[in-house]
């Protein structure tokens, strides 16, 4: 038996011992591996997950039947004896030795880059001190706390700035380019990707980023830190943290003698064999021709090449075969490039269709005669990159533009040839996937575990289940990983059960503890069937950030305060106190398209005083917060308007007090028009109304958004009595069977029959089920009561409202306002003098 030594225990010295073991049926070589860390393998990838809960045990790869010794790194190479001399003064003899050692972080040069609180994003030792220090910093009261400086704007860095922000504080990235991840995506993708992360995205305030400056110098302030900037800002901070890119791990290597590659790394031939015969190089350490690499799918694919090689194999592999491609969410945003994504070949053509307000950027690389894909770039929505990516260097299946424009060609799998390589991280072919379904894989868990397809990075997940559709193969509809179940078979079974936790549910009917998709779609289904008050018990630990203050979170970090003001229709008694509490609060003024008075700026420990006095002035929650019904707007119809033939503000106020509160699977929003001249827009709503001489008529399915689609008509010149039952069946038919935030003109879609569908459901009541939908409305508005009137009676509930829990009465810091317009709205972190 042969001697092999694999030095380093990443993800990619693992998948090379996995794939020799897997092979190697003879038992022909010997394997021990050496580990700088004194914890197993684990998924470096997923090392952000890390600090929103995910366990280092979690994250840990398969064991593998190996010597493995960890926290005993090699210390020194001798080629001529084959010894490996480790820490602990083990010393081992090699037949083959493989260089797996990954790299190190780049630190600039900055004065004070030592400096306690100072830190790199790595490893999970370094997850674990940033953990502590972000702590520590969160607990401590007094001004200026709370912040942190991300020294990189590149893949790492803005992990590292979303992991910041999920432990308590308000990160700024400083990136010396003149972009953000400069090396994934062009100058139009990185200018709308810098904007997205600024702007307020889902839960998170907006992002203070800095590009085209440096770091010149930290030095501690008393218990902080100050880095100045090229620029001369100085920006105050409790953690500071690196992440400007990395460096080969090759110290050991050159330390041996072996040839490096001009800008580090270990010179490996195509083979990934270094200058000595016996020694083999794979993943970040590695200069394959003189380049190195550091993403995780071309060191898979050396890892490939290598056990080949070992075991008498010929596989080889150039700079030109691997697959540079990512696909991530930064943020919120979806960032995708793949192939020449820069156009640096000769002559390549760029195709872009850039929509600023819909926040999409897509472009093609092409070839010089626009017949063949070279790379591209996504920003802002990512859905077309796993039909995109193994397209790189074949024909170009349709016109360039109507491949990235909205509503544009949809690619189907079946326009992928065998060769195209669908899992670049695992170099899994089309072909490969067809002949596992062939064999019996009818899942995508299934497909997974025999081609290690979607078990990296995910991102061809989506064309997993195209291809298995193709294949006449049903694919799951499960919510998630944790329950099997779709969202309408989770709501049948808690209607049917009476189960009124989310613990018993996931227990029953799941598996593991939840995330961050099924925990909220089971709070509102829990919400939808009267389980109480959303803070009541666990539910309150289900719900996002805006439902967990019963507020909107606004880009500076404070909430919004929105009281019904149904129809549209308010006394000048209730303006009053509007103006009132706006004056005495600070609070910033609108009047929205919804015909609401929105009020802007409030900090999470005023919420509580502010609604005090709006509640006991007669208003109650406007709901802007949740996944519920927002608004009915209306017209002045007959009341005023001398063109009006019924009431519409009589009808929106009724409708919207009837609705309120009703948790669906998207917000809702609703409009009544007095005449033909839809003054309301009523048809750009999920359930519209506009008067007829005879009665109303119902028009449902529409949305604005990203996809604007007017609504269509579902029943005529009805009597409101048949409207309110009609509507009844309709919004409960959609509560019950719509998927996970999926608004009402795709849910209608999906239905099989579409229109016509839903139309013999709620008008003909083809499913029987007409009453018991009736029902089901009427116990909602029957158990209905005001949230925040809920908060204000218990004392359990208000102490959840406070800034800082050690500090109740402190103020955030960070939250600066400035005026405009006689009205104070936000400064962003990052202008000049904030955070200072």
């Amino acid at each position: 038996m042969r001697e092999l030594v694999v030095i380093g225990n990443g993800m990619v010295g693992h998948r090379l011992v996995q794939a020799l073991c897997d092979r190697d049926s003879t038992g022909a070589w010997h394997v021990t591996v050496l580990g700088e860390e004194a914890r197993p393998a684990y998924d470096r990838v997923a090392l952000s997950s890390y600090v929103d809960g995910v366990s280092a045990e979690d994250l840990t790869l398969p064991g593998l039947a190996v010597d493995l010794h960890l926290g005993d790194p090699a210390v020194a190479i001798d080629r001529d004896a084959r010894r490996v001399t480790t820490e602990g003064g083990r010393v081992l003899p090699y037949d083959a030795l493989v260089l797996a050692t990954g790299s190190v972080p780049f630190v600039p040069p900055v004065p004070g880059r030592d400096l306690p609180g100072c830190f790199v994003y790595r490893t999970l030792d370094d997850l674990d001190a940033i953990k502590a220090a972000a702590a520590d910093a969160v607990a401590r009261p007094g001004p200026g706390r709370r912040s942190a400086v991300v020294v990189g704007g590149g893949l790492l860095g803005l992990e590292a700035a979303r992991a910041l922000r999920s432990l308590g504080l308000s990160p700024q990235v400083v990136e010396i380019a003149p972009r953000l991840m400069p090396v994934q995506v062009d100058e139009g993708g990185g200018a709308l990707l810098r904007r997205l992360v600024e702007s307020p995205s889902g839960s998170h305030a907006g992002l203070a980023v800095r590009c085209g400056v440096s770091v010149e110098g930290i030095v501690r302030d008393r218990d902080r830190l100050v880095a100045t900037l090229s620029d001369g800002v100085e920006l105050d901070a409790d953690v500071v943290v690196f992440s400007a890119g990395i460096r080969p791990a090759d110290a050991l290597a050159r330390a041996a003698g072996l040839v490096t590659g001009e800008r580090g790394g270990v010179f490996v031939d195509d083979r990934c064999r270094t200058s000595d015969e016996h020694v083999w190089a794979i993943g970040e350490v590695a200069a394959l021709q003189g380049r190195t690499y550091g993403l995780v799918a071309p060191g898979y694919a050396m890892a490939e090449v290598v056990a080949d090689r070992l075991l008498g194999g010929r596989a080889t592999m150039t700079p030109a075969e691997l697959d540079m491609s990512t696909r991530l969410k930064m943020l919120g945003v979806d960032v995708a490039s793949f192939g020449d994504a820069q156009a640096t070949t000769p002559g390549a053509l760029e195709v872009v269709v850039n929509d600023p307000v819909a926040g999409t950027y897509a472009k093609l690389v092409i070839s010089d005669d626009a017949r063949t894909l070279l790379g591209g770039v996504l920003v802002g929505d990512a859905s077309r990159y796993a039909a995109l990516r193994p397209l790189v260097g074949s024909p170009l299946p349709a016109d360039p533009v109507a491949l990235i424009a909205p509503g544009g060609v949809e690619l189907g799998a079946d326009a992928l040839p065998d060769s195209a390589q669908i899992c670049s991280c695992n170099a899994v072919t089309k072909g490969a996937i067809g002949q596992a379904i062939a064999d019996g894989a009818d899942t995508v868990p299934a497909l997974k575990a025999c081609t290690r397809a979607g078990t990296s990075c995910g991102s061809c997940v989506p064309l997993l289940k195209k291809l298995l559709i193709d294949s006449g193969v049903q694919v799951s509809t499960a919510l998630c990983e944790h329950f099997g179940q779709s969202r309408a078979e989770l709501f049948e079974i808690v209607a049917g059960t009476g189960i009124r936790t989310f613990s018993e549910l996931v227990s029953r009917f799941g598996r593991g503890r939840g995330c961050d998709i099924c925990k909220p779609a089971v709070a509102s289904i829990l919400a939808s069937q009267g389980a109480g008050h959303v803070h009541d018990g666990e539910q309150a630990a289900l719900q996002d950030t805006n439902d967990h203050f019963l507020a909107n979170l606004q880009r500076n970090g404070t909430y919004s305060v929105v009281p019904r003001l149904a129809g549209g229709e308010v006394t000048p008694e209730g303006l009053i106190v509007i103006g009132e509490v706006a004056r005495d609060f600070g609070l910033y003024t609108k009047i929205t398209g919804g015909q609401r008075i929105d009020m802007f700026g409030a900090r999470v420990e005023q919420l509580p005083a502010i609604w005090r006095r709006l509640v006991d002035a007669g208003f109650e929650s406007g709901h802007a917060y949740g996944k519920s019904l927002r608004t009915v707007k209306s017209c002045v119809g007959t009341t005023w308007c001398r063109y009006g033939v019924q009431d519409s503000v009589g009808l929106a106020v009724a409708l919207e007090l009837r609705y309120r509160g009703l948790r669906a699977p998207h917000k809702l929003k609703s409009g009544v028009s007095g005449c033909a001249r839809e003054c309301a827009e009523a048809r750009s709503k999920d359930f519209g109304i506009i008067a007829t001489e005879e009665g109303w008529n119902l028009y449902v399915g529409g949305n604005g958004g990203f996809t604007p689609r007017h609504a269509e008509l579902l029943a005529s010149d009805l009597d409101t009595e048949t409207l309110v039952r009609y509507l009844d069946r309709y919004l409960m038919f959609y509560v019950r069977t719509a998927d996970r935030l999926q608004r009402t003109a795709p849910w209608i879609e999906s239905l099989e029959g579409g229109l016509d569908h839903l139309r013999a459901v709620v008008v003909e009541d083809s499913l029987g089920i007409g009453a018991d939908l009736e029902a089901a409305m009427e116990a909602h508005v029957g158990s209905y009561a005001d949230e925040w009137r809920g908060v204000l009676e218990d004392e359990e509930k208000l102490s959840r409202f406070v800034s800082f829990v050690n500090a109740p009465d402190t103020p955030d810091p960070l939250v600066r306002t400035r005026e405009e317009r006689g009205q104070p709205v936000p400064v962003a972190l990052g202008m000049p003098g904030v955070g200072a």
